[in-house]
């Protein structure tokens, strides 16, 4: 008997229907109130925006009988996290505009704005639009922001990701023109042809991540993408870096959902290796066969890694060959991948310098202590510099000339901006998702923890001279993985209210995922556990093997018997 074929998600339907994306959007937002409808809800986020409520004074409001205190938040789409100072500054204005007057750079590059009430949605999505750039596609089932690395060297292999990220973000964007009718007042025209070639007109079945990198340059953490371009290159006769073309890797995504086993975080697999001049067809084939083979009937089972993984990679690399039009080259050898520091002063290589600011959970803000968002709002005014966020959500201030540096250093001083040297490496490199008050999906807090936590750990480092080795931490407020916290040293994924999984086992270079090791451990015994962890790592730890791989070498069992949870060992 054959089976009867599953039904399609809601949102499926909503999006065959929607005349590309439309809905009733532009005549709710016209509609005044404080709130969208749930269809309205879920193809806001396709134009870059998600409803939100504020969690903190829910509950007390709901007391009262009052409405929740909605509000939305705004993402930009600019890929490798490029801004000209221009465009910065007019973001910069936007934040108190129509936003809680501060600005958030993101795990994936870009900037988001929090706080926005329903009638200044279309006004801030326009504002933005003014500074030329985009909020179309931040969100939603589609190409999103496209991450590459963030360094601002002049030489020929990171100017080729960027001029690749570009060209990507523009091939990749729908054909819809509903965005710029919904909010920037275009006036449709009659015969346009807005036929969705590649996406067709469900689009895809869930989002598509795309990363690009060098081996030594992995600061956008390839793998963890749905499609991974690692471009490779080779010195010539005269020293000069020539594009040999890419590496390409598929199936990468680190969403998962507690208690389901069918759901699980996934690294991107090398398939094949296209030439200098094939990554758009390449890339746009892994996007058709998402398109055509993505599950649409469940969401949380709709990313391509689930598709790689239950077809399996030969399956996969014959029906790529379909899409591509030929039999494609296997992946070429490649070094291991690595990521850099960026964070404090760097020579571009073309005269002129680039300093990496720390950006505690990407939060660009003024504080009674930190005027932070003023400093680099006046260097930006003073100096020029073009802004770049980074995957880690800190800030490069780049095209600095020599003899601003000084007066650079000073300014932010004077503002009680940290500089990355006062900073332990373990500081530097901890993620941490927005979560609680604004994320409607948070089991618990990320970002407003993420100080405390930080310096618990790292006075447990301290006590065994590690604060300075390369480990990172990611913290996350529900098992989404925004802060891609299951492929570093340590993860803390939210799992009831103030209870956190601790992942270990992953590398700091984006290679490898990292395993649970204990469920629902309270915030307050966080450093009981890792205690003991850090201990055995600076007696039994090989050189230079970091935090993640001794993990990994000690195994599940062992790490249990050190934190005194044997009884886990079987969970």
């Amino acid at each position: 008997m054959i089976a009867a074929p599953k039904k399609l998600s809601g949102v499926e339907t909503l999006k065959e229907s929607s005349h590309g994306l439309r809905g009733r959007l532009a005549e709710e937002l016209a509609e005044g109130g404080i709130q969208v409808s749930e269809d309205a809800y879920n193809l806001l986020k396709f134009h870059g925006s998600y409803e939100q409520f504020d969690r903190d004074t829910a509950t007390a409001l709901k007391q009262q009988k009052l409405e929740k205190e909605y509000q939305f938040m705004v993402r930009v789409r600019m890929p490798g996290g490029m801004l000209t100072a221009a465009q910065y500054l007019g973001l910069d204005r936007l934040a108190d505009d129509h936003a809680n007057g501060t600005l958030r750079i993101t795990t994936r590059q870009g900037i988001q704005f929090h706080g926005i009430v329903k009638g200044e949605l279309k006004p801030s999505i326009a504002a933005i639009n003014h500074t030329l750039l985009t909020t179309l596609c931040a969100c939603g089932d589609v190409v999103r922001n496209l991450m590459t690395t963030s360094a601002p060297h002049s030489d020929a292999r990171h100017r080729r990701l960027r001029d690749d990220a570009h060209m990507l973000s523009t091939a990749l964007l729908p054909k819809s023109r509903s965005y710029y009718e919904i909010f920037l007042d275009e006036q449709p025209v009659a015969g346009t042809d807005e036929t969705e070639t590649l996406y067709g007109e469900t689009y895809l079945p869930r989002k598509f991540k795309i990363g690009l990198a060098v081996p030594d340059d992995n600061s956008a953490d390839v793998l963890a993408n749905d499609l991974a371009v690692i471009a490779l290159f080779e010195p010539d006769a005269e020293g000069n870096d020539v594009l040999l073309g890419y590496n390409i890797a598929v199936g990468g995504g680190l969403g998962m959902t507690h208690n389901r086993a069918n759901t699980f975080p996934r690294l991107a697999t090398p398939i094949c290796f296209v030439g200098p001049d094939r990554l758009l067809a390449i890339v746009e084939a892994v996007i058709r066969l998402q398109r055509d083979h993505g599950d649409r009937t469940d969401r949380r089972r709709a990313r391509l890694k689930y598709v790689v993984e239950d077809n399996g990679l030969v399956w996969v690399k014959q029906t790529l060959d379909g899409y591509y039009g030929g039999d494609l080259e296997g992946p070429r050898p490649m070094p291991k991948l690595h990521i850099p520091e960026l964070l404090g002063w760097h020579d571009q290589g073309d005269g002129r310098w680039w300093l990496g600011v720390p950006v505690s959970s990407g939060r660009i803000q003024d504080t009674p202590t930190v005027t932070l968002r003023t400093a680099l709002r006046r260097v930006v005014e003073q100096f020029g510099v073009d802004p770049i966020m980074t995957a880690q959500q800190d800030i490069l201030l780049s095209n600095i000339q020599p003899g601003d540096r000084a007066a650079i250093d000073a300014l932010l001083a004077e503002h009680g901006v940290v500089p990355a040297t006062a900073l332990s490496t373990f500081s530097r490199f901890a993620l941490a998702c927005p979560a609680l008050p604004t994320c409607g999906l948070a089991l618990t807090e990320a970002e407003r923890v993420r100080e405390p936590i930080v310096e618990s750990l790292e006075t447990l480092l301290r006590r065994h001279d590690l604060q300075d080795r390369r480990i990172s931490l990611r913290i996350t407020g529900c098992p989404n993985g925004c802060a891609r916290s299951y492929s570093g040293d340590i993860g803390l994924v939210g799992r009831i209210p103030g209870h956190y999984a601790i992942y270990v086992g992953g590398d700091f270079d984006g290679q490898t995922l990292s395993f649970r090791l204990l469920e629902r451990v309270p915030e307050a015994r966080l450093g009981e556990k890792f205690g003991p962890l850090f201990e055995a790592w600076a007696l039994q730890g090989q050189p230079d093997e970091g935090f993640g791989e001794f993990c990994t070498r000690l195994g599940r069992d062992a790490l249990l018997a050190l934190t005194g949870d044997q009884e886990q060992s079987a969970a």
